[in-house]
């Protein structure tokens, strides 16, 4: 049931405007997914309740419109966006707001719609921003939205220091459980930032509910997440962005399908039968990717099905699945090299999973006979 009395951290901003939004003047940091639950632009909700001065806005990885792809395909800067001031990225050049980008403003706006997996960078990118901000003496007030998987489940081994890079800086798991504001008072403490960090926490959202129970809309937050849905299983399956695996993109139903040319579905489903996964459904497949991974080739494999979202556990039904693969089809299954997002050294699945031992540990299974 949707809960009529959840209100997001823009939609408390816009009724009760807290003092670092009366006066000065400050930078949005937003995308596309950054509405309130009828569809308006964070830009327009604030330019319209705050008297203070929008000077600059900033866009996350894929941009303001969500339009780019992944792994370092940057954004440009632009001298002048639609609200008539420019936009910075923060996926290009610089991961970082630079201080001539933070000169012209006191407070530093960030509303985003994170999707509860560490490796989405969005939260890096928040965390960044705190350092900019520290460094610059700028407030940094965080419009906190709902986690889409809730507040309590968490998935995953938790990071290891060692293998830090721009999709995971803290030690958290895989699926965390986190907003993006608890994020940033973990960061602040753990890295320990000097910055007047403030948050508009969620009013109203229970940490059991996921995101088809908040009564608020989803946007797409990023090109290959269009329904709330792919978030249940993103934080498994982009393990895959580690691998020679197609992860769905290119496809009307990315990160709910995954294969490769070389897989027999029918194969795969028996071999995957003893895992009886819940939650949901297992579904023997084949598809043609229109970009990425395989294009334009015919890909045999599984598309998951969901029956009961709160059930869901995709991290370790993605490890599974990528053990049997690998079982199966020894010579063909591969690891992809670096680089992936800025990381040029380490193997792109270990900084996805955290450390290496996933890794070694599917390169040390036996063939299947």
């Amino acid at each position: 049931m949707a809960n009529s009395q959840l209100f997001t951290g823009l939609e408390r901003c816009r009724d009760h405007l807290p003092a670092s939004l009366q006066s000065g003047n400050y930078g949005l940091l937003m995308n596309q997914a950054s509405v309130d639950r009828d569809w308006n632009y964070a830009v327009d909700v604030l330019r319209e309740s705050s008297p203070a001065k929008l000077c600059a806005l900033f866009s996350p990885q894929h941009g303001i419109w969500g339009e780019e792809q992944a792994n370092m395909i940057e954004t440009e800067h632009f001298r002048e966006s639609p609200w008539g001031v420019p936009l910075y990225s923060l996926y290009s050049e610089t991961r970082m707001p630079t201080d001539e980008m933070l000169a012209t403003i006191d407070t530093l706006v960030i509303d985003l719609q994170d999707v509860g997996t560490r490796v989405y960078t969005y939260a890096w990118t928040v965390v960044n921003c705190l350092k900019a901000c520290a460094r610059n003496q700028k407030t940094v007030l965080i419009l906190d939205r709902p986690n889409p998987l809730g507040g309590q489940i968490v998935e995953g081994p938790i990071l290891q220091r060692e293998f830090e890079s721009f999709v995971g800086m803290l030690p958290i798991p895989m699926r965390h459980a986190l907003t993006l504001g608890e994020i940033a008072r973990m960061a602040r403490g753990e890295l320990q930032l000097d910055v007047d960090l403030q948050i508009l926490d969620v009013v109203g959202w229970k940490r059991e509910q996921m995101f088809d129970h908040t009564g608020l809309p989803w946007t797409a937050p990023s090109p290959n997440l269009p329904r709330w849905e792919s978030s249940l299983f993103y934080p498994g399956m982009v393990l895959l962005e580690g691998t020679n695996l197609s992860e769905g993109r290119g496809t009307t139903t990315p990160f709910q399908l995954l294969g490769a040319p070389f897989i027999d579905p029918f194969a795969l489903d028996e071999e995957l039968k003893s895992l009886e996964p819940v939650g949901l459904r297992l579904r023997p497949v084949r598809f043609r990717p229109t970009f990425d991974k395989w294009k334009d080739q015919s890909c045999g494999g599984i598309a998951f099905e969901v029956v009961e979202p709160s059930e869901v556990r995709s991290y370790q039904l993605i490890v599974e699945i990528l053990m049997a693969i690998k079982r199966l089809w020894p010579s063909s299954f591969e690891w992809l090299p670096p680089p992936y997002e800025y990381e040029r050294r380490r193997m792109p699945i270990d900084i996805l999973s955290g450390s290496e031992e996933l890794r070694l540990r599917i390169d040390g299974l036996p063939n299947s006979s």
